[in-house]
């Protein structure tokens, strides 16, 4: 039983995930979609932290943070893919309570933690382009692991408190959440209570660890594009804008759908937009982030050649 009777109280002790209710007849063909979306990310973010590992040439700062970032996508995605394949294939849809509670945990903790180091990425860049000359000090290996723990330190916490504030909640029913995934907007409606004082703290949270690291990275891309257009020649120019370029990809991709999911007033809240817009941050960006930094980085690709070659000369 999803509800259990308390005397007059209902308590709901498991969800039911609708995932995507009205594609019924596409569900094998969705199984089959994800599970290769997801087995792709899986490998294009172990390839880039491997080769970060491996290749001595990719010690530096930047790569540091990206190895860390593709840790971040690979369990950013296991904490909601591997759910929504297994309701693929089974016809219990239910999510205990503890279930939905540690998904939405671990999806902010990480989410929140990626917002932190995508800025500590682009102050990264900044330094490199701006301030060259002291880049191994200001972003020595100390640094760089301050940098690291502040992030992770700042996603536990928050991620934590955004938990608490919604399953303190009373849940009494209906249990049915329109979503592949626990997340905040289809949970709050659910609830039994007035949520307004949670719907405030859960978007005061957003503004602040969302918003906060998105301005931070603006003012260091205002300033390297400053420093990047008083470079005399085009080639200079372009050849220091490709250190960043793929950075900025990702950012875009990234904070786009998650500012706009998370963000955006009550009133243009829409199911299927937001099932849309989750889709493409926690599903299809992680799967394009390897490939962006890859493709786009001949730095990259270059020690994927001599990692490959080391592997085959063994």
């Amino acid at each position: 039983m999803s509800i259990k009777d308390w005397g007059n109280q209902m308590t709901i002790w498991e969800f039911i995930l609708l995932r995507f209710g009205n594609l019924l007849e596409l569900h094998d063909l969705l199984f089959l979609l994800f599970l290769v979306i997801y087995l792709i990310t899986l490998m294009g973010n172990i390839v880039i932290i491997t080769i970060t590992v491996l290749d001595p040439a990719l010690c530096s700062p930047m790569y540091f943070f990206l190895r860390n970032l593709s840790f971040l996508e690979i369990g950013y995605t296991s904490s909601t893919i591997p759910k929504m394949l297994e309701n693929f294939l089974s016809k219990d849809k239910s999510i205990s309570l503890l279930g939905c509670a540690t998904q939405m945990y671990f999806f902010s903790l990480l989410g929140i933690t990626e917002c932190c180091l995508l800025a500590a990425l682009a102050y990264d860049r900044y330094v490199a382009i701006c301030h060259p000359l002291h880049y191994t000090t200001m972003m020595s290996r100390g640094v760089c692991l301050q940098l690291l723990a502040v992030s992770w330190l700042i996603g536990v916490l928050v991620a934590l408190g955004q938990t608490a504030f919604i399953f303190t909640l009373p849940y009494c029913g209906p249990n049915r959440i329109n979503h592949f995934f626990c997340d905040l907007p289809p949970l709050l409606k659910l609830a039994c209570a007035d949520t307004y004082k949670n719907e405030v703290a859960v978007y005061t949270i957003a503004v602040i660890f969302i918003m906060v690291p998105f301005l931070l990275i603006l003012v260091s891309y205002v300033h390297i594009l400053y420093t990047i257009f008083k470079i005399p020649s085009a080639a200079g120019r372009s050849k220091t804008f490709s250190t960043c370029s793929s950075h900025l990809i990702v950012v875009t991709l990234f904070y786009g759908t998650a500012i706009v999911t998370y963000l955006r007033p009550k009133s243009r809240y829409s199911r299927d937009t937001d099932k849309l817009l989750s889709l493409f941050y926690t599903v299809v960006c992680p799967m394009l982030n390897p490939l962006i930094y890859s493709l786009r980085n001949k730095e990259v690709k270059k020690a994927l050649r001599r990692v490959m070659a080391r592997k085959i000369f063994i």
